[in-house]
């Protein structure tokens, strides 16, 4: 079982537009809702591949519990820690060439009590877990250290804990040694305060995160593909995608799919680069079924191009 954790929730609407024009009216050709945050689409994920699956999560409000409907009809086991305000909701345009926009709100303040208590449900089900996924940012009320704290009580439970996040909360829970983190390019670049620019620097750059407390990094290169390093080497993974549809979630697909096939290793990396390619040929954020997985398509290796400047250098 994978439990993830999703400090702040979001209610997704993800609206299909042919362009996107300041200013004018646009008439969208499509659109979807979707529960979102981070640890809200590991768990979507991980279910879309027929796994069990616990999300842990403060909800509060209309938009919390219309969440928790639309996952209890995808058959998500759901953890709910009543909030006070009202859950968040995000907007998400994606134009017909790929590019997307979204609008994302900060989420209601938790207060010390809510806190406890969404520590307590974890805490609860964490027994049972194979993996804990702890995703996104943290909301008003939650201390960076949180995280650290989640990773310290998890590993003293014997759990295995992934990490998915940024900025403070990212640097301050490394001291407490996740088993694994998965930035992508732009948050592993504000890690360590420089600029990426070929897959070279990537490679540098997980490996400061991991003598910095990080038991391995799983690093999202966007159209570049995916970086694992770990204790036992380096690895480089790739995939063809014919056409980019939608990449809501598709690092979050990427990381239900490292979790699923175990979580260490070439194998699982390969895992990751298929259910991250497969969701951004999927229209919002759905998460890829075994059916839309192209293992065919994907190629990993431990000879690291490093010399490869990215597709997307982050300044």
């Amino acid at each position: 079982m994978i439990l993830t954790v999703t400090p702040n929730p979001s209610l997704d609407r993800t609206y299909e537009v042919p362009a996107l024009e300041r200013g004018e009216v646009i008439r969208a050709s499509g659109e979807r809702m979707d529960p979102g945050g981070k640890g809200v689409n590991v768990s979507r994920a991980v279910a879309a591949a027929g796994r069990r699956t616990l999300a842990v999560l403060p909800l509060g409000g209309a938009p919390g519990a219309l969440i928790a409907e639309l996952l209890d009809a995808q058959g998500i086991e759901v953890a709910p820690v009543p909030v006070a305000g009202a859950t968040r909701s995000n907007i998400a345009l994606a134009e017909a060439d790929g590019v997307l926009t979204k609008i994302n709100a900060p989420g209601p303040e938790l207060t010390a009590a809510e806190e406890e208590s969404l520590l307590d449900t974890v805490r609860t089900h964490s027994a049972d877990a194979d993996w804990i996924a702890c995703c996104g940012s943290l909301p008003l009320g939650l201390a960076p250290s949180w995280y650290a704290d989640v990773v310290a009580r998890a590993h003293s439970g014997g759990a295995r804990i992934a990490l998915d996040t940024s900025g403070p909360a990212l640097l301050q829970a490394l001291r407490a040694r996740p088993d694994v983190v998965k930035p992508n390019a732009e948050e592993l670049s504000a890690a360590v305060g420089r600029p990426l620019l070929t897959v070279g620097d990537a490679v540098k750059a997980a490996e400061e995160l991991r003598a910095m407390g990080a038991r391995a990094v799983l690093a999202s290169l966007g159209a570049d593909g995916q970086l694992l390093v770990d204790d036992e080497g380096t690895w480089f993974g790739t995939a063809r995608v014919p056409a980019v549809r939608s990449n809501v979630g598709a690092g979050d697909s990427s990381l239900a799919g490292f979790l699923i096939a175990g979580g260490s290793g070439p194998e699982a990396l390969a895992s990751a680069v298929a259910h991250g390619a497969a969701a951004v040929r999927l229209p919002g954020s759905v998460m890829p079924a075994p059916a839309d997985l192209d293992p065919a398509s994907v190629t990993v290796t431990a000879d690291v191009p490093v010399d490869r400047v990215l597709t997307e250098p982050v300044s």
